[in-house]
């Protein structure tokens, strides 16, 4: 591969636009090349060549002489003319407030000659890019310190109430603090050192992690002179100028004594983050917390600062790999400007690069080993490979076997579908009598898998073209790193619950048409409801097979969306309810199941579901549950974030919901003045909703973006697949129409007809759902927003360099 795909393809998708732009520069490369290819000398085996090549000699000869006569030798002196290609310099930023940050120039010194001009061009380009890409790891890198000291004051914290928990009595009545704090730090000095030990490239410096560590309980003067090097030792490429702002928040030598638990613990409160129902409810009506912290609570804190020091160290890497490719990328486009050009300029240039914040800054590496440090001892047990384990998962490896079984059983059901058709055909299932009866039992119980298979093919196409156009879903999720379902593997379930579910259509036709099988009505009339059972089972199983991680997480947000608005909405909470507003049909269905095997109807194959009254209201109530799920995530939202914008998106919902009750009621009543108010309902629901859609959703219809009517960034190239969408999705909107208008196809049974626009509304949630998260990344992208805000157990409002 390439290395400018490789360069891009390894780019955090959200940072795109800071890293050096390698295509661009590349391409003012291949003008050089074009240029210096159509001025390019004739041979010298032509007249004029001859007569260049005896000038050529003579003037090498007149060279060599005078070379030969300096006293600094002329293999020196030659190639000192040889590097005087560039003058490279770096100079203190005019940019009021950023006089601390250094900016590279390089002057072209070849102006004079024949094309130096398209040099010349490049070198400014490639300034640009340097000091771009400086200023964007500087700003990230005094970021990522912030956040360090942040969870220095949580790390205190957590040390503190470890203290308190562990040993009520002796923390604050008959504890020797001095000499628990001298065993601390005489433990997590030998746990460094061990570390440092397997790591021999990372420098010993101290910096600004250590107040992490259980040491910093205690006095940090005679720690810091008795086991680490005075910061004066540390080395700096850069000029002094351009140190980081962080050397003066947090010096090396820092004099004074750290709090004492106690009155660290009453400096800090838990902050309530309303992630169950229970602390929701209390954070509402101003119930106050409880204060007698427990075991339970520790737990619960631990595992809240577990998860911010994986995101953080999540953070620092991320980092480093920019800083890592971006000097490989000023390497590799500065051998291709030597090898065009034939001149030595890459040495000059790279060695200003290696002098610059992103080559010589090794902040990000010291708060890896402090964290790396800090995780093992408190989250691991010590376990160095456990620890390390999970702050760096292994990668996701796509396997042979998954691609070789989605294949088995893609074409098993193409097979199976088939064979379906032809047997209908051979035995003419359509015209026998049964055939309704069949339609009205058995084929809103099997529509339940077509619908959830359908929705699965879907999500799978999402997954690969959200790959395809780089749009980090996972992160967007928030999955678990190396726990992200690709596409593969969802079409390797969907295939293979459709391959259950056709062999079960086939079995029950077989066993109804077969004179001997014929009698044993009751069974074959399980079989749909044995196959429910076997997908919940999957579903539920709590051992770790059959992508665990996936199927708790799904479970995790359909719980949430059930228990709206009892809990923080997030985006995977919010997507899957919209999902499941695509899905009313498939949960009727459900709704079906359990009255048709909970009544006993399916011992007499006959449905008289509709006739009841109880399953009638809950025909209604089951319709309504996604909507209103929704609607509930709104105003938590509206609550939470005080965004008018959330208010106006529960609106929407609710209209929907008024628009799902007028048109049930007049499906089942067949009034004029219900037919009338599902239209009316269902127009305003629809309007408002491809507006949401198009405007809110999808960021479409800017009068005044440079791709009219479109966004200002697209992912995809084509801007006409833009406009065909929308149409669709107008089109896809109002199939509802059907219901209120009450189109009969004579050739199609009614439950089929159901089954269509039920399908149809899935096709237009799967296309939604490819912009929605294309609109979501490039909200992202705008905002250079690559990691998750993880919330912080603790309260900390004091300044840890004061004693009390």
């Amino acid at each position: 591969m390439k290395f400018g795909k490789e360069f891009e393809s390894q780019m955090v998708p959200e940072w795109q636009a800071a890293y050096m732009d390698y295509n661009h520069l590349k391409t003012l490369l291949k003008e050089i090349l074009r240029f210096k290819q159509r001025t390019k000398p004739p041979p010298l085996t032509t007249p004029v060549g001859l007569k260049r090549k005896m000038t050529m000699y003579r003037a090498f000869s007149g060279l060599t002489q005078k070379l030969a006569k300096s006293p600094s030798g002329a293999a020196g002196a030659f190639g000192d003319i040889e590097d005087q290609v560039i003058l490279v310099r770096a100079m203190q930023s005019d940019d009021q407030g950023l006089s601390d940050v250094v900016k590279y120039q390089s002057n072209f010194l070849m102006l004079a000659e024949e094309g130096g001009e398209y040099e010349l061009l490049y070198f400014r380009r490639l300034d640009d890019e340097l000091n771009k890409v400086n200023k964007f790891y500087r700003d990230k890198v005094d970021e990522v310190v912030k956040e360090a000291n942040k969870l220095n004051k949580q790390m205190d914290a957590l040390i503190s109430l470890r203290l308190k928990i562990e040993n009520p009595n002796k923390v604050f009545e008959n504890f020797d603090h001095q000499a628990e704090m001298t065993r601390l730090a005489s433990d997590v000095a030998a746990s460094t050192d061990k570390l440092k030990a397997s790591t021999p490239s990372a420098r010993t410096t101290k910096r600004y992690m250590d107040v992490i560590e259980e040491v910093e309980l205690s006095n940090r003067g005679d720690l810091d002179n008795s086991g680490t090097e005075s910061s004066t030792d540390t080395e700096v490429n850069e000029p002094k100028t351009t140190n980081s702002s962080v050397h003066e928040e947090k010096p090396d030598s820092i004099k004074g004594s750290k709090p004492t638990p106690l009155q660290i613990l009453n400096r800090v409160k838990l902050n309530n983050t309303f992630e169950t129902p229970r602390s929701t409810i209390k954070g509402i009506l101003k119930i106050p917390m409880h204060k007698n912290l427990n075991l339970t609570d520790l737990r619960k804190v631990e595992g809240q600062l577990k998860q911010a020091f994986i995101q953080f160290y999540q953070m620092l890497r991320i980092l480093k790999s920019y800083s890592f490719l971006n000097l490989l990328a000023f390497s590799k486009i500065m051998k291709k400007y030597d090898k065009i050009t034939s001149r030595r300029a890459a040495r000059a240039y790279l060695n200003m690069v290696d002098n610059s914040y992103l080559g010589s800054s090794d902040e990000v590496t010291k708060l890896m080993e402090r964290v790396e440090a800090t995780f093992i001892k408190h989250f691991s047990n010590s376990n160095r490979h456990k620890g390390i384990n999970i702050l760096r998962p292994q990668a996701k490896r796509e396997r042979h076997r998954i691609t070789f079984s989605m294949g088995f059983f893609a074409g098993a059901t193409t097979a199976l579908i088939v064979a379906l058709i032809l047997i209908i055909r051979a035995r003419r299932i359509l015209n026998m009598p049964g055939s309704t009866q069949y339609m009205e039992t058995m084929f809103p119980l099997y529509s339940l898998f077509g619908f959830v298979v359908l929705h699965m093919v879907m999500y799978g196409m999402n997954i690969y073209f959200w790959r395809r156009y780089r749009v980090n879903y996972p992160f967007i999720f928030g999955f678990k790193q190396g726990t992200e379902l690709g596409y593969r593997e969802v079409f390797l379930l969907s295939s293979g619950l459709a391959v259950l579910a056709l062999i079960s259509v086939l079995s029950n036709l077989d066993m109804q048409m077969d004179p001997k099988t014929n009698s044993y009505k009751a069974f074959t009339e399980l079989l749909p409801l044995g196959l429910v059972f076997l997908v919940l089972a999957i579903t539920l199983c709590p051992f770790h097979i059959i992508y665990h991680s996936s199927r708790f997480f799904l479970l995790r947000s359909a719980f949430h969306c059930i228990s709206a608005p009892l809990y923080k909405v997030t985006l995977p909470d919010f997507f899957l309810a919209d999902q499941l507003t695509s899905q009313v049909q498939a949960i009727r269905s459900l709704e079906f199941y359990i009255c048709y095997y909970g009544w006993g109807d399916y011992k007499r194959r006959k449905n008289t579901c509709n006739g009841n009254d109880v399953y009638n209201t809950f025909f209604y109530i089951i319709a309504v549950i996604p909507y209103w799920s929704r609607f509930l995530q709104c105003l938590r939202r509206l609550y939470e974030e005080k965004d008018p914008m959330q208010g106006y998106n529960g609106l929407k919902y609710f209209s929907t919901i008024l628009a799902v009750v007028m048109r049930t009621a007049y499906s089942m009543s067949k009034a004029t003045h219900w037919q009338v108010l599902a239209a009316i309902t269902s127009a305003i629901a629809a309007i408002v909703s491809t507006y949401w859609d198009l405007v809110i959703d999808w960021g479409l219809l800017q009068r005044k973006s440079k791709n009219r009517w479109l966004r200002d960034k697209l992912l995809i190239s084509h801007k006409s697949v833009y406009f065909g969408v929308m149409i669709l999705n107008v089109l896809l909107r109002f199939a509802w129409l059907q219901t209120v208008l009450n189109f009969q196809v004579s050739f199609l049974h009614r439950q089929a007809l159901i089954f269509i626009v039920a399908s149809l509304e899935i096709i237009r949630r799967g296309i939604w759902n490819f912009f929605r998260l294309e609109n979501e990344h490039l909200n992202n992208v705008g905002k250079y927003r690559a990691f998750k805000s993880v919330p912080l157990p603790f309260n900390c409002d004091y300044d840890e360099d004061k004693a009390e």
